[in-house]
């Protein structure tokens, strides 16, 4: 299975294929980031916490995408954490 890149903060799979990179400072792509975490060089949320992401992430993927409650917490739990926003 192929490596999906994903944002460094949500977990979201990016690509400029998909259209949902983020931007740097000089409108240039973010090569990290996705359209909905980092615009204009910044985090558009910088004050959200692991936590907050992680409960966010679970409310969109439940609502959204169709996963159940504890699917959309183990993997959100498995992967945003470890994601650099998050490490660094």
């Amino acid at each position: 299975m192929e490596e999906k890149v994903r944002c460094q903060s949500c977990g979201m799979p990016i690509s400029a294929e998909f259209g949902n990179l983020g931007t740097e400072a000089d409108g240039s792509p973010a090569s990290e980031y996705c359209q909905f975490c980092y615009e204009g060089g910044g985090f558009t949320r910088p004050e959200l916490t692991v936590d907050e992401m992680v409960t966010s992430s679970v409310d969109f993927m439940t609502a959204n995408l169709g996963f159940s409650h504890e699917q959309a917490s183990q993997m959100s739990n498995d992967v945003i954490p470890k994601l650099k926003r998050w490490t660094a």
